[in-house]
């Protein structure tokens, strides 16, 4: 979203048309799901702190529902553009498939910056989404969840919304919640600890004991946070963290080679994953510029921020010493990076599968709220590990049996389960 050349839903068909050639699609086929079946763009008016009004541009695009409820996130960002949702869209698609669990792909956004907006603001904003939206939404066939900038509460404001214009509660039309008003246990940490379930795998079938390894992350948000946790667990140690900074309007990498001190670092970041410069450097830190995370002497490279972050421009930085990257964003690495990378044999973990476990885990939430039974955290994370660990074996024995780079081995199981729901049903 940063770079307005950069367009990821091209990126996303040309990652699908690359697929579509192995797979031997027929046209037909290819234009269903090259493209998104339905996409929203809608003006949200909200009457600001100081009395004016606003109008916040905002979109929902749905691009597959064969093979369940359409389901993806909504995120908040000043820079956001129909492109990237519908990029993102297709992705979810995908992702929902490689798990196999039994839902489409969306997603939503709203040109705006939560950083200068009041709480009041905020839920307007919201409540403004649902009320052009909710008749395309709901339980059944589209189901939001929090993204970039939202939160548990934006959830909430969100589903309160829907209720009040349904006139019934429906728990199961959104995932995130805050744990208590349907949320589901487990929610928070799915999305980091899936990106570190996979990192385990990968160390397993490169045979490389975690806590001989090292890791370089880009982003200190919640993907971010988990993902350190859990791999601090499993003995491995991250060196080095980026992270944007909204008071200068710049990202920084803070390093510091003896591992950074998870506790510490969170305790001086702001809620949208700012790190406070002045005091990580007074903690030992050293700053460096906020794009050399990529090049650090690590085991692992984990991109957790945004897409276009790995390109064929500076992915000739990565270390020699890199043996796995575990893309914890949507669309981190473009096409042309993902040649050299593969050239390098660098063990790729697609985003698809990497970041699958906020969806797997929104999908249990969706479960549990259906059924009006949760279950308890570890019975969660429990289940995330399970389908994180048989999507992954099953990606990785294709790659292996046919030969096939982890990117596309991951985009032939899941374009492939989607195809078929699309022939059964008839649609092609």
């Amino acid at each position: 979203m940063t770079d307005k050349s950069f367009n990821p839903f091209e990126m996303a068909q040309t990652q699908f048309d690359s697929i579509a050639d192995k797979l031997d699609l027929d046209e037909g086929t290819r234009e269903l799901l090259r493209y998104n079946q339905r996409e929203y763009h809608v003006s949200i008016p909200v009457r600001m702190d100081d009395g004016t009004v606003k109008v916040f541009r905002g979109f929902r695009v749905q691009h597959n529902d064969s093979r369940g409820p359409a389901k993806g996130g909504i995120r908040f960002h000043p820079m956001e553009t129909i492109n990237t949702v519908r990029a993102l869209a297709m992705w979810m698609t995908w992702k929902c498939a490689v798990v196999d669990i039994p839902l489409g792909g969306a997603k939503g956004g709203v040109i705006c910056d939560p950083h200068n907006l009041s709480a009041r603001e905020q839920e307007g904003i919201c409540r403004g989404w649902i009320r052009q939206l909710s008749r395309d939404l709901g339980p059944l066939n589209d189901v939001p969840a929090p993204d970039v900038m939202t939160t548990p509460q934006h959830m909430l404001w969100m589903l309160d919304e829907f209720e009040t214009i349904r006139g019934s509660k429906l728990p199961g039309f959104i995932t995130g919640k805050p744990v208590g008003m349907g949320g589901s246990m487990g929610r928070t940490e799915a999305t980091g600890y899936g990106v570190i379930f996979n990192v385990r795998e990968a160390l397993k079938e490169l045979k490389i004991p975690p806590a001989d390894t090292t890791a370089s992350i880009q982003g200190f948000g919640n993907v971010a946070q988990y993902a350190i946790e859990l791999y601090n667990q499993i003995w491995g140690k991250v060196v080095c963290v980026s992270c944007w900074d909204q008071k200068d309007q710049i990202s920084y990498s803070f390093k510091k080679l003896d591992g950074i001190d998870l506790v510490e670092l969170k305790g001086i970041t702001d809620r949208f994953g700012g790190i406070d410069k002045k005091k990580a450097e007074k903690s030992g830190y050293e700053i460096l510029p906020g794009d050399a995370w990529i090049e650090q002497e690590v085991d692992i490279l984990i991109p957790a921020a945004l897409e276009n972050q790995i390109t064929g421009e500076n992915v000739g930085r990565i270390s020699d010493k890199v043996k796995i990257i575990a893309e914890g964003a949507n669309g981190p690495t473009t096409p042309d990076a993902d040649k050299e990378i593969s050239s390098r044999k660098i063990f790729m973990i697609p985003d698809l599968l990497a970041n699958a476990g906020g969806v797997t885990c929104s999908y249990f939430e969706q479960v549990q709220c259906n059924m009006n039974y949760f279950w308890e955290k570890d019975e969660v994370l429990g289940k995330l590990d399970t389908k994180i660990t048989n999507a992954f074996n099953a990606v990785n024995g294709l790659a292996k049996s046919k030969k096939l780079y982890m990117r596309d081995a991951a985009y032939v199981i899941a374009v492939g389960r989607v195809v078929e729901a699309c022939r059964e049903r008839g649609w092609v």
